[in-house]
């Protein structure tokens, strides 16, 4: 049985259904792929918990190919996800050899930010990984929004993304637990690509596959994704 609250509530599981029109299915489909790259190296023995999953697209795709994976979510409940915060996992520390966080830091007020990453550091095993993905404030057409207009073209609405910041920001928080192994960039904001993407989203996926590949300026982007390694002492329970 699922349980929905939040966007799921009245979107449904929009992870699942795919709608062609979405703005954001390029660069959704391309995350998928970098982050499947990354997981597919991951040995089928080691835990792995995806932190904000959603609907557990990942989760249930994965769990299918055998590995120990586990999803938890703020506003979702499946027999594959439990319902949690981030800010508060009922996990014991030290438990998970890999956690994902993909797109969730954003969405929580940037007082909250720190206690977030925090706790996905608690959960990890010494020496374990983090595979997070988050938006670029200071991305290529937010900068020349700010620049010719002087405001800035944000990642999404200031009710869904309170938390929205540059890259380096981010990269700053981030660092107090994490080091960086891996960083990729998605969706570089060039016009005639957003154009495109805005236009024709489905249609556009093959060139963010290009662009991505290309010239993905990583403080240009729209979207980094990193690849990180916990450091630290081991915090107990």
């Amino acid at each position: 049985m699922h349980t929905k609250t939040g966007e799921y509530f009245y979107k449904g599981d929009y992870h699942l259904e795919l709608d062609p029109k979405w703005r954001y299915l390029p660069v959704y489909l391309c995350k998928l792929d970098l982050v499947r790259n990354l997981l597919n190296k991951v040995p089928k023995e080691q835990k792995i918990l995806d932190v904000g999953c959603g609907e557990g697209r990942l989760v249930n795709e994965y769990r299918e190919k055998g590995n120990d994976i586990l999803g938890v979510d703020f506003n979702y409940e499946s027999e594959s996800v439990d319902r949690g915060d981030v800010c508060d996992l009922k996990y014991q520390s030290g438990s998970y050899d890999v956690v994902l966080c993909l797109d969730l830091i954003e969405h929580l007020d940037i007082a909250n930010q720190e206690k977030a990453i925090s706790e996905l550091n608690r959960v990890l095993k010494k020496d374990g990984k983090l595979i997070v993905s988050l938006p670029n404030l200071a991305h290529f057409a937010s900068r020349m929004t700010f620049l010719f207009f002087g405001r800035l073209l944000r990642t999404s609405t200031v009710d869904r993304h309170p938390g929205d910041r540059p890259i380096d920001e981010f990269i700053d928080l981030l660092g107090k637990h994490f080091v960086i192994r891996n960083r990729f960039g998605l969706f570089p904001t060039f016009p005639l690509l957003c154009v495109l993407t805005w236009l024709f989203p489905a249609r556009s996926v093959f060139l963010h596959r290009l662009y991505n590949k290309y010239l993905a300026f990583l403080g240009l982007c729209f979207l980094n994704v990193f690849e990180m390694k916990k450091v630290g002492p081991h915090v107990s329970d």
